[in-house]
């Protein structure tokens, strides 16, 4: 057993009132506070200036994912209402192609009341653009604690049309709201194109045009990703030690530009949000993988414990260059591959040299990762913010973290 898995979950915690969690954003994105940490130095200031804190030539990183309506509601013919919760596409598991299916996909879903749908088909009708759907889920399966549920219509919508038209948007459970309609515009980032996630890549909502605007005014480029961010990001720790705690799997879709962008950038490299954080880190150890890979047809997927496993025997120039090089010899664009990855106090950042974040859950994998960052200053961020009247969680405020 790795010592990084013998970690206390109760060492990562802290009192979050249920005041200071933002139930709702502010009117102006950019009008968030922003907290700035620097080698244990920490200051506050807005998020509209957060160029300011910024070295130049820095290349922040942009996770692209869009928030799906996800949530779909059908009642059975007794009355019963049963929730389904779409996760990630199975039958086909490409996310792109999956939206353009035109009869029937299969996806990974949880179901809310499931003891009351036992094997029947459930079907509801709505209207798209005044044409009547008529939209059918049936259990194909089961794995885990999720279900393999599979969707048919009939007619020329797309998969991305019905859900868009029949699903409700997904906002975090610890809102306790249910979902309202500016929550379709403010729960997304202004730059959201790629249609998957579960949950919003929450460090990017404070973005405007505007501070988009004023990043290239001053020479810092930027780059996109795109990780769909699953259900699992919710998940709270129940084990005492992290060993006992599963990540969830996560997609990853990046260009072979970006490879070539990272390869060639000299100055610091920013993840926004924790899930470009974990993107970034994966490469190095998918590229590491394809170091030693027996089959250079097939791209592997970064496992949870494997930063911890193997030892780093490559720089980060070599593990970039070998996932370019797998492009090249399969000649894609694009590598697309599953992460697992799990970042805890004790990993060595390998690509990143900072990060923009929003305030995390306590005793949440989120938080391991921002103390993996900050080290025991995690505690001095936190008690300066709650000091300091900081709001939490996804529609709350922001950080900047420098090395």
């Amino acid at each position: 057993m790795h010592k990084f898995q013998k970690i206390k979950i109760s060492d990562f915690t802290y009192q979050l009132p249920e005041e200071r969690i933002a139930k709702y954003p502010l009117k102006e994105r950019d009008n968030s506070k922003l907290l700035f940490w620097q080698n244990g130095k920490t200051e506050q200031t807005v998020f509209r200036n957060i160029t300011s804190y910024l070295p130049e030539n820095s290349l922040l990183v942009f996770n692209n994912t869009r928030v799906i309506h996800a949530r779909l509601f059908f009642r059975k013919a007794t009355g019963a209402k049963i929730e389904i919760f779409c996760l990630e596409p199975v039958s086909p598991s490409d996310y792109q192609i999956a939206f353009q299916e035109k009869e029937k996909v299969t996806w990974k879903c949880m179901v809310g009341n499931s003891k009351k749908w036992k094997s029947e088909e459930l079907q509801r009708e709505f209207e798209i653009n005044g044409k009547p759907v008529h939209l059918k889920a049936r259990k194909k399966g089961q794995q885990g604690n999720s279900f393999l549920i599979e969707f048919s219509w009939e007619g020329e919508f797309t998969f991305a049309e019905i859900i868009e038209h029949a699903g409700v948007l997904p906002i975090p459970p610890y809102l306790n709201r249910e979902t309202e309609p500016e929550d379709e515009l403010t729960y997304q980032t202004v730059y959201a194109k790629n249609d998957g996630s579960v949950a919003a890549p929450t460090a990017g909502l404070h973005f405007t045009k505007n501070v988009l605007k004023n990043l290239a005014e001053k020479n810092i480029e930027t780059a996109e990703i795109t990780l769909h961010v699953g259900a699992g990001t919710f998940q709270p720790v129940k084990s005492e030690t992290i060993d006992g705690h599963t990540m969830h799997h996560e997609q990853v879709l990046i260009s072979k530009s970006f490879i070539e962008k990272l390869l060639s950038h000299a100055g610091k490299i920013i993840a926004v949000g924790t899930t470009s954080v974990r993107s970034l880190e994966s490469l190095y150890w998918l590229g590491l993988k394809l170091e030693k890979a027996h089959h250079p047809g097939d791209i592997p997927e970064v496992l949870q414990w494997e930063p911890y496993e193997n030892e780093a025997t490559i720089g980060v120039e070599k593990a970039l260059q070998n996932i370019l090089d797998f492009l090249e010899k399969t000649q894609q664009k694009t590598v697309r591959f599953s992460t697992q990855i799990i970042i805890v106090p004790g990993y060595e950042f390998k690509i990143i040299e900072g990060m923009i974040t929003n305030f995390h859950q306590p005793q949440s994998t989120l938080l391991l990762l921002i103390s993996a960052f900050l080290g025991d200053d995690w505690k001095k961020v936190y008690d300066y913010a709650l000091k300091n009247d900081f709001r939490f969680l996804s529609y709350g405020d922001s950080n900047l973290y420098l090395r």
